[in-house]
Protein backbone atom coordinates (compact mmCIF):
# COMPACT_ATOMS: atom_id res chain seq x y z
CA UNK A 1 0.00 0.00 0.00
CA UNK A 2 1.44 3.86 -1.01
CA UNK A 3 2.18 5.92 1.71
CA UNK A 4 -0.28 8.41 2.53
CA UNK A 5 0.41 11.80 0.84
CA UNK A 6 0.66 14.52 3.59
CA UNK A 7 -1.44 17.78 2.59
CA UNK A 8 0.72 19.97 4.95
CA UNK A 9 4.42 18.37 5.01
CA UNK A 10 5.66 21.61 6.93
CA UNK A 11 3.12 21.65 9.31
CA UNK A 12 3.27 17.85 9.83
CA UNK A 13 6.80 18.43 10.29
CA UNK A 14 6.70 20.91 13.83
CA UNK A 15 4.26 18.45 15.74
CA UNK A 16 6.33 15.03 14.19
CA UNK A 17 10.08 16.00 13.60
CA UNK A 18 10.66 19.08 15.05
CA UNK A 19 8.40 17.77 18.06
CA UNK A 20 10.40 17.84 20.87
CA UNK A 21 13.04 21.37 20.13
CA UNK A 22 9.55 23.15 18.62
CA UNK A 23 6.26 21.82 19.47
CA UNK A 24 6.66 20.81 22.93
CA UNK A 25 8.66 24.14 23.93
CA UNK A 26 5.88 26.30 21.64
CA UNK A 27 3.04 24.37 23.74
CA UNK A 28 4.87 24.99 26.90
CA UNK A 29 4.98 28.53 26.52
CA UNK A 30 1.47 28.69 25.44
CA UNK A 31 0.22 26.75 28.45
CA UNK A 32 3.07 27.98 31.17
CA UNK A 33 2.27 31.76 30.23
CA UNK A 34 -1.27 31.58 29.52
CA UNK A 35 -1.03 33.29 26.10
CA UNK A 36 -4.39 32.08 25.10
CA UNK A 37 -7.94 32.70 26.00
CA UNK A 38 -11.34 31.90 24.69
CA UNK A 39 -12.73 34.24 22.44
CA UNK A 40 -9.18 35.80 21.15
CA UNK A 41 -8.46 37.38 18.31
CA UNK A 42 -4.45 37.24 17.51
CA UNK A 43 -2.83 39.53 14.78
CA UNK A 44 0.43 37.02 13.92
CA UNK A 45 3.16 39.17 12.69
CA UNK A 46 4.49 37.71 9.74
CA UNK A 47 7.89 39.98 8.91
CA UNK A 48 9.20 37.14 6.30
CA UNK A 49 12.04 36.11 8.34
CA UNK A 50 12.47 32.68 9.70
CA UNK A 51 11.02 32.96 13.00
CA UNK A 52 7.89 34.56 11.71
CA UNK A 53 7.72 31.79 9.14
CA UNK A 54 7.96 29.38 12.15
CA UNK A 55 5.74 31.30 14.30
CA UNK A 56 2.74 31.90 11.85
CA UNK A 57 2.84 27.91 11.24
CA UNK A 58 2.61 26.84 15.31
CA UNK A 59 -0.22 29.58 15.29
CA UNK A 60 -2.26 27.77 12.73
CA UNK A 61 -1.79 24.86 13.77
CA UNK A 62 -2.48 25.15 17.24
CA UNK A 63 -5.55 26.99 16.45
CA UNK A 64 -6.17 23.47 13.88
CA UNK A 65 -6.08 21.08 17.14
CA UNK A 66 -6.75 23.52 20.37
CA UNK A 67 -10.00 23.32 22.20
CA UNK A 68 -9.67 26.92 23.37
CA UNK A 69 -11.76 28.30 20.63
CA UNK A 70 -9.74 32.01 19.02
CA UNK A 71 -9.12 33.75 15.88
CA UNK A 72 -6.29 34.56 13.86
CA UNK A 73 -5.34 36.90 11.38
CA UNK A 74 -2.15 37.19 9.80
CA UNK A 75 -0.21 40.69 9.57
CA UNK A 76 3.03 41.75 7.70
CA UNK A 77 4.26 45.27 8.11
CA UNK A 78 6.23 46.41 5.55
CA UNK A 79 8.80 49.06 6.63
CA UNK A 80 9.91 49.91 3.10
CA UNK A 81 10.88 46.77 1.17
CA UNK A 82 12.23 46.90 -1.82
CA UNK A 83 9.96 45.45 -4.63
CA UNK A 84 12.49 42.32 -4.77
CA UNK A 85 12.03 41.67 -0.76
CA UNK A 86 8.55 42.31 -0.72
CA UNK A 87 7.76 39.41 -3.43
CA UNK A 88 9.62 37.32 -1.64
CA UNK A 89 7.86 37.88 1.23
CA UNK A 90 4.74 36.85 -0.09
CA UNK A 91 6.10 33.86 -2.34
CA UNK A 92 7.13 32.20 1.04
CA UNK A 93 3.71 32.88 2.73
CA UNK A 94 2.20 31.19 0.09
CA UNK A 95 3.97 28.54 0.01
CA UNK A 96 3.09 27.66 4.06
CA UNK A 97 -0.24 28.48 3.52
CA UNK A 98 -0.03 31.62 4.71
CA UNK A 99 -1.94 34.48 3.01
CA UNK A 100 -1.21 37.56 5.34
CA UNK A 101 -2.84 41.24 5.22
CA UNK A 102 -0.29 43.51 4.31
CA UNK A 103 -0.09 47.25 5.00
CA UNK A 104 2.81 50.01 4.06
CA UNK A 105 5.07 51.80 6.57
CA UNK A 106 7.75 54.27 6.21
CA UNK A 107 9.98 53.32 9.05
CA UNK A 108 13.61 52.26 7.08
CA UNK A 109 12.73 55.97 6.11
CA UNK A 110 12.50 57.36 9.50
CA UNK A 111 15.33 54.88 10.87
CA UNK A 112 17.75 56.41 8.49
CA UNK A 113 17.91 59.61 10.27
CA UNK A 114 18.27 58.25 13.48
CA UNK A 115 21.52 57.96 15.01
CA UNK A 116 21.87 57.32 18.38
CA UNK A 117 19.96 53.78 19.47
CA UNK A 118 18.27 53.32 16.13
CA UNK A 119 17.13 49.80 16.83
CA UNK A 120 15.50 50.61 19.47
CA UNK A 121 13.70 53.29 18.02
CA UNK A 122 12.56 50.70 14.88
CA UNK A 123 11.07 48.62 17.51
CA UNK A 124 9.02 51.12 19.17
CA UNK A 125 7.87 52.38 16.05
CA UNK A 126 7.47 48.42 14.59
CA UNK A 127 4.78 47.85 17.71
CA UNK A 128 3.33 50.88 17.52
CA UNK A 129 2.36 50.53 14.17
CA UNK A 130 1.16 46.51 14.66
CA UNK A 131 -0.86 47.48 17.83
CA UNK A 132 -2.70 49.51 15.66
CA UNK A 133 -3.25 47.81 12.54
CA UNK A 134 -4.13 44.59 15.15
CA UNK A 135 -6.77 47.11 16.99
CA UNK A 136 -8.32 48.59 13.63
CA UNK A 137 -8.85 44.40 12.57
CA UNK A 138 -10.86 43.88 16.23
CA UNK A 139 -7.86 42.04 17.40
CA UNK A 140 -7.02 42.19 21.50
CA UNK A 141 -3.54 40.26 20.93
CA UNK A 142 -0.75 40.14 18.70
CA UNK A 143 2.02 37.50 18.77
CA UNK A 144 5.59 38.37 17.85
CA UNK A 145 8.44 35.75 17.14
CA UNK A 146 10.56 36.42 19.78
CA UNK A 147 12.41 33.05 20.70
CA UNK A 148 14.71 32.30 23.48
CA UNK A 149 17.80 33.15 22.06
CA UNK A 150 16.54 36.93 21.78
CA UNK A 151 15.50 36.87 25.47
CA UNK A 152 18.87 36.19 26.55
CA UNK A 153 20.39 38.45 24.16
CA UNK A 154 18.08 41.16 25.48
CA UNK A 155 18.91 40.67 29.17
CA UNK A 156 22.64 41.03 28.39
CA UNK A 157 21.87 43.97 26.10
CA UNK A 158 20.52 45.39 28.99
CA UNK A 159 23.51 45.30 31.02
CA UNK A 160 26.12 45.62 28.76
CA UNK A 161 24.59 48.64 26.57
CA UNK A 162 22.14 50.32 28.31
CA UNK A 163 23.09 49.65 32.46
CA UNK A 164 20.01 48.08 33.05
CA UNK A 165 18.50 44.24 33.92
CA UNK A 166 15.29 43.97 32.04
CA UNK A 167 14.06 40.92 30.99
CA UNK A 168 11.62 40.36 27.27
CA UNK A 169 8.49 39.08 28.86
CA UNK A 170 6.23 36.69 27.41
CA UNK A 171 3.74 38.53 27.66
CA UNK A 172 2.50 42.04 28.78
CA UNK A 173 0.04 44.61 28.21
CA UNK A 174 0.02 47.56 25.91
CA UNK A 175 0.35 50.92 27.64
CA UNK A 176 -0.26 52.82 25.12
CA UNK A 177 -3.26 51.07 23.39
CA UNK A 178 -6.01 49.70 26.03
CA UNK A 179 -7.11 46.09 25.78
CA UNK A 180 -3.98 44.94 24.24
CA UNK A 181 -1.30 42.30 25.17
CA UNK A 182 1.77 41.01 23.31
CA UNK A 183 2.67 37.52 23.37
CA UNK A 184 5.65 35.86 22.62
CA UNK A 185 4.47 31.91 21.77
CA UNK A 186 8.31 31.03 20.61
CA UNK A 187 9.46 32.21 23.96
CA UNK A 188 11.34 28.11 24.75
CA UNK A 189 11.85 27.74 21.37
CA UNK A 190 15.99 27.88 20.66
CA UNK A 191 17.40 29.89 17.20
CA UNK A 192 18.72 27.01 15.90
CA UNK A 193 15.60 24.77 15.63
CA UNK A 194 13.96 27.37 14.21
CA UNK A 195 17.01 27.65 11.29
CA UNK A 196 16.88 23.44 11.33
CA UNK A 197 13.44 24.05 10.55
CA UNK A 198 13.74 26.61 8.00
CA UNK A 199 16.41 24.75 6.39
CA UNK A 200 14.47 21.29 6.07
CA UNK A 201 12.14 22.86 3.94
CA UNK A 202 14.45 25.36 2.01
CA UNK A 203 12.15 28.06 2.51
CA UNK A 204 13.18 31.57 1.42
CA UNK A 205 13.36 33.85 4.61
CA UNK A 206 14.20 37.41 4.07
CA UNK A 207 16.46 39.17 6.55
CA UNK A 208 16.44 42.70 8.16
CA UNK A 209 17.11 45.25 5.59
CA UNK A 210 17.80 47.67 7.79
CA UNK A 211 20.81 50.21 7.84
CA UNK A 212 22.20 48.73 11.01
CA UNK A 213 22.42 45.34 9.76
CA UNK A 214 23.82 46.09 6.37
CA UNK A 215 26.67 47.59 8.49
CA UNK A 216 29.94 45.54 8.66
CA UNK A 217 29.68 44.78 12.24
CA UNK A 218 26.04 44.17 12.36
CA UNK A 219 24.90 46.01 15.25
CA UNK A 220 25.35 45.25 19.49
CA UNK A 221 23.32 42.33 19.24
CA UNK A 222 25.29 41.01 16.61
CA UNK A 223 28.25 41.10 18.99
CA UNK A 224 25.86 39.92 21.59
CA UNK A 225 24.99 36.95 19.55
CA UNK A 226 28.33 35.87 19.30
CA UNK A 227 29.99 36.25 22.33
CA UNK A 228 27.07 34.10 23.53
CA UNK A 229 27.76 31.39 21.01
CA UNK A 230 31.57 31.47 22.00
CA UNK A 231 30.47 31.26 26.07
CA UNK A 232 27.77 28.30 24.91
CA UNK A 233 30.86 26.35 23.52
CA UNK A 234 32.38 26.36 27.03
CA UNK A 235 29.23 25.97 29.07
CA UNK A 236 26.22 24.18 27.18
CA UNK A 237 23.61 25.85 29.40
CA UNK A 238 24.78 29.63 29.75
CA UNK A 239 21.82 30.75 28.07
CA UNK A 240 19.51 28.55 30.57
CA UNK A 241 21.70 30.32 33.32
CA UNK A 242 21.21 33.75 32.24
CA UNK A 243 17.41 33.10 31.67
CA UNK A 244 17.18 31.47 35.23
CA UNK A 245 18.96 34.68 36.62
CA UNK A 246 15.90 36.86 35.69
CA UNK A 247 13.40 34.30 37.49
CA UNK A 248 15.52 34.29 40.08
CA UNK A 249 16.00 37.96 41.12
CA UNK A 250 16.80 38.34 45.00
CA UNK A 251 16.06 41.57 46.05
CA UNK A 252 18.35 41.67 48.73
CA UNK A 253 20.87 41.47 46.40
CA UNK A 254 20.50 44.40 44.19
CA UNK A 255 21.92 47.95 44.70
CA UNK A 256 18.45 49.23 43.50
CA UNK A 257 15.20 48.50 41.99
CA UNK A 258 12.12 49.99 40.63
CA UNK A 259 8.83 49.27 40.04
CA UNK A 260 8.43 49.90 36.64
CA UNK A 261 9.57 52.31 33.75
CA UNK A 262 8.19 55.89 35.55
CA UNK A 263 8.69 54.88 39.85
CA UNK A 264 11.91 55.74 41.64
CA UNK A 265 14.49 53.59 42.25
CA UNK A 266 14.87 51.84 45.61
CA UNK A 267 18.06 51.40 46.83
CA UNK A 268 19.15 48.66 49.19
CA UNK A 269 19.38 51.04 51.96
CA UNK A 270 16.47 52.02 51.85
CA UNK A 271 14.51 48.66 50.64
CA UNK A 272 16.62 47.16 53.72
CA UNK A 273 15.29 49.84 55.76
CA UNK A 274 11.83 49.29 55.07
CA UNK A 275 11.94 45.67 55.89
CA UNK A 276 13.22 46.60 58.89
CA UNK A 277 10.65 49.02 60.13
CA UNK A 278 8.13 45.78 58.81
CA UNK A 279 9.52 43.61 60.74
CA UNK A 280 9.34 46.08 64.07
CA UNK A 281 5.54 46.50 63.04
CA UNK A 282 5.18 42.61 63.04
CA UNK A 283 6.84 42.06 66.19
CA UNK A 284 4.17 44.98 67.88
CA UNK A 285 1.43 43.15 66.39
CA UNK A 286 2.76 40.31 69.00
CA UNK A 287 2.69 42.58 71.93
Amino acid sequence: MPDRQIKDPVQHAITTRFRKTIWRRFLSAMQQYRMTRPGDRIAVCYSGGKDSLLLAKCMQTLQKYSTVPFELVYLHMDPGYSPENRQKVMDTAASIGIVPEVFQTDIYQVIAGVKNSPCHVCAAMRRGHLYKAAQQRGCNKIALGHHYDDAAETLLLGMLYGGEFKAMLPRLQSENYAGMELIRPLYLVREKAVTAWREAFALDAVTCACQVTRREDGGKRRRVKELLKMLEKEQPNVLDNIMASAAQVNLSTLLGFRQDADSPVVTFLEHNLQEAEAAVENIDKFF
